[in-house]
């Protein structure tokens, strides 16, 4: 068998495949998203706003980042009876402890409530509401049906100090929690209050705030302009589409958290599997446009660290959770499609070059391939063309939010541009394969935290009138 014989067969399968990730993507792009109308906010009296309690989970946290973040939260505008800010280290961090009371002298209105391991008896109140709860599926069946021994992470805090503050307050308030080097816009706690009057949950996109500290920087804030700035906010999709939530700067009703069993400690990222539960049980998404400001790794290594726990999450819920959260089969393919535009960024590095040689040797008039395929292949390099264009127009757009000057805007589109991109796709199969690897041998349970180095300092000088608001 010739060579140009052999690769037929996978040639045509990666072309397939290129066509379907396209066109997953292309359907992302076509639904509409549901916007959240700031200024329904005006309209409320203070005793209507919602009482939204902001949770702050750290774990052996850099105390100058959690300054700057503190310092963006004492801009929020709502009003303070309104609200709370409740840091949740765990009760052997003294590290973490000992900079939050630090920082309690500066920042009166932060509390902290200390996670004890689950061996506490005031784990009780959480074992009980998931043993009366159906919902929480993940203590009635399978191999963690029962299991307390909860991995330690950010997931852990979260069910922690939930179940304490339902016990404390009930469920008429508003659960949002954040990262540690966060920084949410003033208008974060109202844009939320205009929210809820419409939607059941509200995600804030995000935009990371120090796009030009490395070149490895640059790579990864392009990541967050694509996925959080542009394609994520479409599975808001008038609630027709399984959606995921970010992790950070979201806000729910206590009270649809305590009824759907709230979070489930056995995904490496709580996020995806949250989300899709809250859809699959009728809840609608609300997206928030201005954005948090966050930091990203400075290393490639940094990057792999943090994008291998995203894909294992990934592929955690979207496996047996579906179905036990009460998803049909048809709903099951959907949620399956939220994983396909991070799979496919390997798969252009082969099937673009592959598909450019097709065409060029077809144009030369010895073409090994059926022409179809070359069709096929024209067909994908103008499609790639397309949709990396306009990851690029809006990757420009959103940097207008942290870069401060044209020149530094242009400065950080000729690092990512298409070219160099290309080759950072083939850096994505590292932590895919990782990722991969993890969910199949069911590891990623405890928390492999990503270091922050307050890199996003100059957005917490001046005063809550400096914010870089760019609605």
């Amino acid at each position: 068998m010739e060579l140009h014989t052999f690769w037929i067969g996978p040639y045509i399968a990666t072309q397939l495949l290129h066509l379907f990730a396209s066109c997953v993507v292309i359907y992302f792009l076509t639904r509409k998203v549901n916007w959240v109308d700031t200024t329904q906010a005006d309209k409320l009296s203070e005793a209507e706003l919602p009482f939204i309690v902001l949770i702050y989970p750290v774990l052996r946290e850099d105390e100058a980042t959690m300054h700057s973040t503190m310092v963006t939260l004492s801009w929020l505008d709502y009003p303070t009876s309104r609200y709370r800010v409740i840091a949740v280290p765990n009760s052997d961090d003294q590290h973490s402890i000992d900079a939050l009371e630090r920082l309690q002298h500066e920042f009166s209105f932060l509390e902290i409530s200390k996670v004890p391991p689950t061996t506490d008896p005031s784990w009780q109140m959480v074992w009980d509401a998931w043993e009366t709860n159906e919902k929480a599926y993940w203590y009635h069946e399978g191999s963690t049906r029962e299991v307390r021994d909860l991995p330690p992470k950010k997931t852990r805090q979260l069910i922690y100090i939930f179940n304490k503050l339902v016990a404390e307050l009930g469920t008429d308030w508003v659960l949002d929690y954040i990262d540690a080097d966060s920084m949410p816009p003033p208008s974060h706690f109202k844009s939320a209050a205009a929210g809820l009057l419409e939607y059941d949950v509200l995600q804030a996109t995000n935009v990371v705030g120090n796009p030009l500290d490395s070149l490895a920087t640059s790579y990864h804030a392009f990541d967050h302009m694509c996925w959080d700035g542009l394609l994520y906010p479409h599975m808001s999709a008038n609630g027709k589409h399984p959606y995921y939530v970010l992790g950070k700067g979201l806000f729910y009703k206590a009270s649809d958290l305590a009824e759907l069993g709230g979070f489930n400690p056995w995904i490496t990222i709580e996020d995806p599997e949250i989300g899709m539960r809250l859809w699959a049980n009728g809840r609608r998404l609300g997206i928030i446009a201005e954005p948090l400001i966050e930091e990203c790794p400075r290393t490639f290594k940094g990057g792999v660290i943090q994008r291998y726990r995203w894909v294992c999450g990934f592929f955690q819920s979207l496996s047996r959770p579906l179905k036990r959260m009460g998803m049909t089969f048809g709903q099951r393919v959907r949620a399956r499609l939220n994983i396909v535009p991070v799979l496919s960024l390997p798969l252009n590095v082969i099937s673009v070059p592959t598909g450019i040689f097709a065409a060029w040797t077809f144009y030369l008039g010895h073409n090994p391939f059926p022409v179809w395929t070359v069709w096929l292949s024209l067909l994908n390099i103008l499609l790639y063309v397309i949709l990396v264009g306009i990851l690029h127009v809006n990757a420009f757009r959103r940097t207008q939010y942290v870069l401060t000057n044209l020149g530094s805007r242009l400065w950080f589109s000729l690092r990512v541009n298409p070219l160099f991109m290309f080759v950072y796709y083939l850096f994505w199969t590292i932590p895919v394969a990782i990722g991969f690897w993890m969910f199949l041998t069911d590891r990623g349970k405890a928390w492999e935290r990503t270091e922050k180095r307050d890199a996003d300092h100059r957005f917490a000088t001046g005063t809550a009138d400096d914010w870089p608001s760019r609605q």
